[in-house]
């Protein structure tokens, strides 16, 4: 059967679905789309895929990974957003899609809610606790501020200092808005805090991020996160000064103090100068009156001290004549002790005899002591030689030596014999044996005895270890009365 012939050009699929693709990109090359974040997929490769929808339709969207940082904030599920782009289709779905080039929240009450989720979520992690402020310091030495060094805040700011007391002020150069400006603000924040004390460049005492007033969407470089966490974890105070008294940011909760402008910031930050030198001067005003009350009052209280006291004259009269009286007996009691010395002297001097007397006395009786002496020395030496004279000497001690040491034999003798008798190893040899303790000493009474008590029994030949029975201890028996036999008149010894 033959094939018709149509006069209808014949596409592939292929060419179909580059056609559309070329036609919806011509056509729609540059839209702004309206609608509802849905399943935003941020993907490994950095693309971020997504779907734009509203009550009626969705679509699919992407942003190509060299976008996605371009964007200035996170897609989150539920966002309504305004989307800048061109549409385009992906033929392997044949599914048309938007490429994303701008993302803006869709009108201020979008914005709104995004900022309140953000705030709960944040206070929820405790950056926004009262416990976690910090004190600003009475007069700071050096003021970092964190604002654009070409608009009129940081003029505001560094005129208010110089005309309330001025500081040594640093200041870090920042983009206030637009993209960029929360990752410059808070690395000028983190910055600041890693200045290290002493270094060339001086860390600032407290810091001050500013900022002139604006819309929300002005503002909303310090609603971001990296701008909040920034502040909360400055070791050093911060004083946030965003745009004017009404508007407010998330960094206002984050800070140590919020300044409703910039230039209530610098009042913040530093004191008046004139009226710390007028309460400097009151202050000496009232220490010098002070002082001045102070010295009047005590000279009143010596006055009237003074006046209790006797008149110092009258005082040396009395003393005055004290000191003659005593004087005067003090030379009588002199003269007085001086004659009872000589007195007693000259009875002294009296019984003491003349040292050539004395001397005298003494020869004599030591020469009759001599004459006495003599006489005596010479009868007891005719005495002696009349007794020895018929004695041989050598022989005398030879009988005198040999009868000692006969004696002295004699009596070791009979003593070991004695001690001997008196052994009490002796009286083990007869059958006795010696009850100790474990500590090895003797146990004369069973009364000293425990039941189940460690004992040694010693015998003749050795000694045996035994524990003592429970139970009731004992008798001692009757000592047998002595054997009359034989001539022993030793007892027993036990």
């Amino acid at each position: 059967m033959a094939t018709p012939e149509h006069n209808i050009q014949e596409y592939s699929v292929g060419e179909i679905s580059q056609s559309v693709k070329r036609t919806l990109e011509g056509a729609f090359d540059h839209v702004r789309v309206r609608g509802e974040v849905s399943r935003p997929n941020y993907h490994g490769s950095g693309h971020l895929y997504f779907t734009l929808k509203d009550e009626t339709a969705a679509m699919d969207g992407v942003c190509w990974r060299g976008t996605v940082g371009k964007l200035g904030q996170r897609l989150e599920e539920g966002m309504e957003v305004v989307c800048t782009g061109r549409i385009s289709s992906y033929p392997r779905s044949s599914r048309y899609q938007i490429v994303v080039e701008s993302v803006e929240l869709a009108g201020e009450g979008a914005l709104l809610k995004l900022l309140e989720d953000r705030r709960k979520k944040l206070a929820g992690e405790g950056l926004f606790d009262p416990e976690c402020k910090q004190d600003l310091p009475f007069l700071p030495e050096v003021i970092g501020v964190v604002t654009s060094p070409t608009g009129a805040v940081i003029r505001d700011i560094l005129h208010r200092l110089s005309d309330r007391f001025p500081r040594h002020v640093v200041v870090w150069p920042v983009i206030v808005q637009g993209e960029g400006a929360a990752d410059q603000v808070a690395a000028a924040v983190q910055g600041f805090n890693a200045i290290a004390p002493g270094g060339p460049v001086p860390r600032p005492d407290v810091l001050i991020v500013a900022r002139g007033g604006g819309s929300l969407e002005d503002l909303w470089a310090f609603n971001e996160e990296i701008v909040v966490r920034a502040v909360a974890a400055s070791t050093i105070p911060l004083i946030s000064a965003i745009g004017h008294e009404t508007d407010t940011t998330l960094i206002d909760h984050a800070s140590d103090r919020r300044a409703p402008t910039p230039t209530a910031a610098a009042e913040m930050a530093v004191p008046v100068r004139a009226e710390i030198q007028a309460q400097v001067l009151d202050l000496e005003r009232r220490s010098v009156a002070g002082l001045d009350r102070l010295i009047r009052e005590q000279a009143l209280r010596i006055e009237g001290l003074g006046r209790g006291l006797p008149d110092p004259a009258r005082l040396l009269e009395q003393a005055w004549q004290d000191l003659d009286e005593r004087s005067d007996r003090l030379a009588r009691a002199a003269r007085m002790l001086l004659q009872t010395l000589r007195q007693v002297l000259d009875r002294a001097v009296a019984g003491i005899r003349h040292p050539r007397e004395v001397m005298d006395r003494a020869g004599d009786r030591l020469a009759d002591f001599t004459a006495r002496l003599a006489a005596a020395s010479g009868t007891r030496l005719r005495s002696a030689e009349a007794v020895h004279a018929g004695l041989d000497a050598q022989r005398r001690l030879s009988r005198a030596v040999a009868s000692v040491v006969r004696e002295t034999e004699a009596r070791l003798v009979a003593g070991a014999g004695l001690l001997e008798s008196l052994s009490y190893e002796r009286v083990l040899d007869r059958g006795y044996a010696v009850i100790r303790d474990a500590a090895g000493d003797p146990l004369p009474r069973a009364a000293a005895t425990t039941a189940g008590e460690e004992i040694i029994i010693q015998f003749a030949d050795d000694r045996v270890g035994a524990r003592l029975a429970s139970g009731e201890k004992p008798k001692p028996k009757a000592r047998r009365a002595a054997s009359p036999k034989g001539n022993d008149t030793q007892g027993s010894l036990l």
